[in-house]
């Protein structure tokens, strides 16, 4: 073969091999480099700054509006109740007897009636209100970002339940947002606030478990039996029409704070895999009608690097009969902590030196003791939650971590504190889902993480939990 025929031939594969990798259905464009599929950046806009550790005038008290009155948002009013130095102004829901419902909430509670706002577009009336400093969003995922955008635009600060944005697009929507209004806009992961998670993170901030080498997350929760309460079928649909991790926040969450990512470290790439999809097509047939082409498989995973060497393992199955996990786990050098299926340490410097090693004794290297762990617990407590866990508890939400979750935004916006999440919090974890579908569309191919921060990764040095008088 003539070398001018065999450079033609090799062009021609690297054009296939570009095609295949550029073919997956994103609405930005990427590209191929050193091996990895990247993502568009867009240019921070001229004279819009980073919101990194954004610090905002204290409050005398937090006013708060509510959109979304349906599964999430009748509970958040209650906790809200039971929140001193806050007042819920505004209600607001498509449906007159959900803002009803709400209403009785505060009634029950001692609090004064809100304003009331009905409708499909009626949240954009309270958006506008002059007193309400929070709007605090419950709606179903597609009306996240159009609501926290444009209550934003109107100089509020914005609370979005998970996950805060559904692809890329709308992930960077946030930021550009927050970033130009120079608004607080945190996404309402409630599970970096559990009792363990919480715990495990002041113990690894004060090194027990040396360095940290990798750490797990997951939402394993078969939602077999809720399927059908999400009005106009909206969740099962999403998983029907997209493909990768769509609900990746309740794992990343704790396990992005154990490695600090935007706080000195990044997330570089991600590589995912997924099984087939064969439940899922079963729950749409329940429905009475057949799915030809459901894209979410039964159970994804990803793998992510980050800039400081350690791995993260995130995974997602919502259709099969296996026991709630959120995995959470954390690898170091001197130590192992796991929540799922049941909560345990084990540290290096515990080992009994008496015992000589048998490498056929598969529990030689156990947990430690469960007095032991209790032990730990306590120790280490965090102050947050020695803070908040009594009333926590009482008040309730997922066992008291969405009380603490509330309570801390609270705390924030009253002494003029950065926010425990933000915007860029909300963008990372958030990603995962139209990151994952990428790789997955292009044989498990790795794709980087952008970075929302945009160069501000590294201006903090570990994650932290303001407190008043820092």
């Amino acid at each position: 073969m003539k070398k001018s025929s065999i450079y033609l031939v090799l062009l021609s594969a690297a054009v296939v091999l570009l095609s295949a990798c550029s073919s997956g259905k994103s609405d930005g464009k990427y590209e191929i480099a050193d091996g990895i599929i990247k993502t568009v950046v867009p240019e921070r806009p001229e004279g819009q700054k980073d919101v990194v550790g954004l610090r905002l005038p204290p409050m005398d008290s937090v006013r708060v509006g509510f959109i979304g009155l349906g599964m999430r948002g009748p509970d958040a009013v209650r906790r809200y109740s039971n929140i001193d130095r806050t007042s819920i102004k505004a209600l607001c829901d498509k449906h007159a007897d959900r803002v009803e419902r709400a209403q009785n909430i505060l009634t029950d509670n001692g609090r004064p009636a809100a304003a009331e706002y009905v409708g499909d577009s009626a949240w954009m009336e309270l958006c506008q209100r002059p007193d309400i400093d929070l709007v605090y969003i419950c709606t179903d995922w597609n009306n996240h970002v159009p609501m926290a955008v444009y209550a934003m635009e109107q100089g509020k600060n914005v609370a979005v339940e998970v996950p805060a944005a559904q692809n890329l697009d709308e992930c960077w929507q946030l930021v550009n947002t927050a970033e130009k209004m120079q608004k607080h806009c945190m996404m309402l992961e409630n599970c970096v606030y559990d009792f363990f998670e919480l715990t495990t993170l002041n113990m690894a901030q004060q090194g027990l478990f040396g360095d940290i080498l990798h750490v797990e997350g997951s939402y394993i929760h078969n939602l077999e039996d809720f399927w059908n309460e999400y009005e106009g079928n909206w969740r099962l649909d999403f998983n029907e029409k997209h493909r990768g991790d769509v609900y990746a926040t309740h794992g990343m969450g704790p396990a992005a704070q154990l490695v600090n990512l935007h706080r000195g470290n990044k997330m570089n790439y991600l590589v995912a895999m997924d099984s087939k999809a064969l439940t899922g097509p079963k729950m749409v047939e329940r429905q009475g009608r057949k799915s030809e082409n459901f894209q979410n498989g039964d159970h994804t995973m990803t793998m992510i690097m980050t800039e400081n060497g350690q791995t993260m393992h995130i995974q997602h199955d919502v259709m099969n009969p296996r026991p709630y996990s959120r995995m959470y786990q954390l690898t170091g050098t001197e130590g192992f902590a796991n929540k799922y299926p049941f909560e345990g340490y084990a540290f290096r410097e515990l080992r009994d030196s008496t015992v000589a090693p048998d490498h056929q004794n598969l529990s030689a290297h156990d947990f430690v003791p469960v007095e032991v762990k209790d032990a730990l617990l306590q120790k280490y407590k965090h102050p947050i939650q020695i803070e908040l866990e009594e009333r926590a508890k009482e008040v309730g939400g997922h066992g008291g971590m969405d009380f603490i979750m509330d309570s801390r935004l609270v705390y924030c916006l009253l002494n003029g504190l950065p926010l425990d999440e933000d915007v860029y919090d909300a963008a990372e974890w958030s990603s995962l889902g139209e990151l994952t579908r990428i790789s997955l569309e292009n044989n498990s191919a790795p794709v980087e993480v952008p970075d929302f921060t945009r160069g501000a990764w590294n201006k903090l040095k570990g994650y932290h939990h303001y407190m008043v008088g820092e």
